[in-house]
């Protein structure tokens, strides 16, 4: 009798712990484009859903706009915006992301995240800069300027990868830059010695992490990247912990 009571106890408490257990943290890969398309953008979901897997989070990928609702966000811990271009959210849907991100939502760009929403000036805020211009793809050095952060401390001081680099206008200055760009070790640098490529801030009550590199396929297949990517993820989700370089 007494082994019985221990079993239905025992069975009471897995119940009770399983029923308690805390859900996955869900991230939403957005890829809509309305200009250029790259042929990352595949790949680069595939590898969003791996690193989910592999890291305890759940993923969502879409290209349908109509998701963006207040209700539809709260799922979420953080959104990314893969290689989106051009106008990809109606203003509705727009007064959606504001409303998340002040809730205390986060947000993720990779590359062409800044090739999008040119006349939305508060995406301009959160993502951190808009393009301006690229020159043909090629080898460069990284200058990893801050390694106290998830998405830098495994990399080399000075990365060395072949990817197209952009130019910025409109920079956020209030930006924390991890990562600039050498424009000695490459030809079509348009930014100078002040040329960032990573960055992150807490922004308008949310977070936002924002990566330059990803244009290549053979990005969401190399390890480095790929640490690199899970690392801002974990900011914009708020399950990394972030120090910053006084």
């Amino acid at each position: 009798m007494k082994t019985k009571n221990i079993t239905l106890l025992l069975c009471l408490l897995g119940f009770f712990l399983t029923s308690q257990a805390k859900p996955k943290p869900k991230l939403l890969v957005f890829a809509k484009t309305a200009g250029f398309r790259h042929d990352c953008i595949p790949v680069g979901k595939l590898a969003m859903i791996k690193l989910g897997e592999e890291n305890g989070f759940a993923v969502d990928t879409t290209e349908d706009a109509s998701v963006f609702t207040p209700d539809n966000l709260k799922q979420y811990a953080a959104i990314l915006f893969l290689c989106t271009t051009g106008n990809v959210l109606d203003d509705a849907q727009q007064a959606a992301m504001e409303g998340y991100i002040r809730g205390g939502g986060g947000f993720m760009g990779i590359h062409a995240a800044t090739d999008t929403e040119y006349d939305w000036p508060w995406y301009n805020k959160l993502v951190g800069a808009w393009f301006l211009s690229h020159p043909k793809q090629q080898e460069a050095t990284l200058l990893v300027v801050d390694k106290n952060n998830a998405a830098t401390k495994h990399l080399p001081e000075k990365w060395i990868r072949k990817d197209e680099w952009y130019n910025f206008k409109d920079i956020n200055p209030d930006t924390h830059v991890l990562i600039k760009i050498d424009e000695t070790s490459y030809e079509g640098g348009k930014n100078g010695d002040n040329h960032p490529m990573c960055w992150y801030h807490d922004f308008d009550g949310g977070r936002a992490f924002y990566t330059e590199m990803g244009h290549t396929k053979e990005s969401y297949a190399d390890p480095l990247y790929l640490q690199h990517v899970l690392g801002g993820l974990q900011y914009a989700m708020g399950t990394g912990h972030t120090k910053k370089k006084h």
